[in-house]
């Protein structure tokens, strides 16, 4: 049997809906990103988050089914993020993913929203093999994991306050871009010169494979304080900042590689679109006989085509379910991820 899942995300600020056929890949997926209604608070607000799930999950179903061709009587499974994340935004998108399968006796698979991130590069092609590194990297996330299999992870690091998302985001704010910053922030750096301001490196010799960005946030702020506010100071500011936070996240990955004997790093999460980070990268880990792997730029931020392929992998290591009583987990360890819940 090869089964169509229907993937469901709604644990922050992106409503996505996708079909994977198990056979034929991903069929169709569709997102509705939350930018423009989180802009003028200058970050997510839960509720209009969770409001606003509601409002386009029904209607990116059915775009999801028009284009892959299908209808609702042809999925075999509906998948949805049960964690981590806004605890009233996993409950619309838990929600609608078990009323939907309980109207048509379908399994449902809660899956996790990291694990999601971790085998999205799968989805590409050339795809890694397993073992590999993963370096998670996103607003709320900064993690290096060891990758044997589906359900097979170890966390070998992890930031102990800030992610590095969170840092982009929180830097450019300091320096008055609007939200999300991350990529505005990357923009203006392409203009900042080399070398006028040195950032810190929070826990670059630490001698682990922790990371620690609030430091790095206090630092930009230091600067941007003491320093004219002229667009030239803010470019030169942009680029300091995103020089030390791509520096960390390097040396952490090639560390990570070298502890565990490998040579395959794939890079997951909103901030693996970052164009310096992923030259770095490469440079690094080509160098040292390695190869990088990233999604494609599409499913780099959330999506639901992650999570419906995720729910295919977790139907071939786990017994189909339909139970349909659910609860979400706004913190969950990916570790303690348990095939049998």
């Amino acid at each position: 049997m090869n089964p169509l899942i229907l993937g469901i995300e709604s644990s922050c600020d992106e409503t996505g809906i996708a079909l994977y056929h198990s056979e034929r890949g991903l069929l169709a997926h569709t997102l509705h990103s939350q930018i423009a209604l989180h802009n003028e608070y200058g970050g997510v607000v839960p509720e209009l988050a969770s409001r606003d799930h509601v409002r386009h999950a029904l209607p990116l179903l059915r775009s999801a089914l028009q284009n892959a061709g299908c209808t609702l009587r042809d999925i075999d499974a509906v998948a949805y993020t049960r964690g981590p994340g806004l605890s009233g935004a996993l409950l619309v998108g838990a929600s609608i993913a078990c009323a939907l399968a309980y109207s048509l006796n379908l399994p449902t698979i809660g899956v996790h929203h990291l694990e999601g991130h971790l085998l999205s590069p799968l989805l590409s092609d050339p795809a890694p093999k397993f073992p590999f590194v993963a370096l998670l990297v996103s607003g709320g996330h900064t993690q290096l994991m060891r990758v044997d299999g589906v359900g097979r992870y170890t966390l070998l690091g992890e930031s102990v306050d800030d992610a590095a998302g969170e840092a982009f985001d929180k830097s450019a704010k300091l320096l008055g871009l609007d939200y999300p910053g991350g990529a505005l922030l990357a923009k203006l750096a392409q203009t900042g010169v080399p070398g006028r301001f040195r950032l810190p490196r929070p826990m670059l010799h630490s001698g682990d494979l922790d990371f620690s960005f609030s430091g790095l946030k206090t630092a930009v702020l230091l600067a941007a304080q003491q320093n004219p506010t002229d667009p030239q100071t803010r470019a030169d500011i942009a680029h300091a900042a995103q020089e030390a936070i791509v520096d960390v996240l390097v040396s952490k990955a090639q560390n990570a590689l070298k502890q565990c004997k490998l040579h395959q790093l794939v890079v997951a999460g909103g901030v693996g679109a970052n164009r310096l980070l992923r030259e770095r990268l490469q440079t690094a880990v080509s160098q040292r006989g390695g190869k990088v792997f990233y999604p494609d730029l599409e499913f780099c931020t959330d999506n639901g085509a992650m999570i419906a392929f995720a729910g295919a992998m977790r139907l071939q290591h786990q017994d189909a379910r339909r139970d349909y009583r659910f609860n979400v987990k706004p913190r969950w360890d990916l570790q303690a991820l348990n095939y049998a819940e």
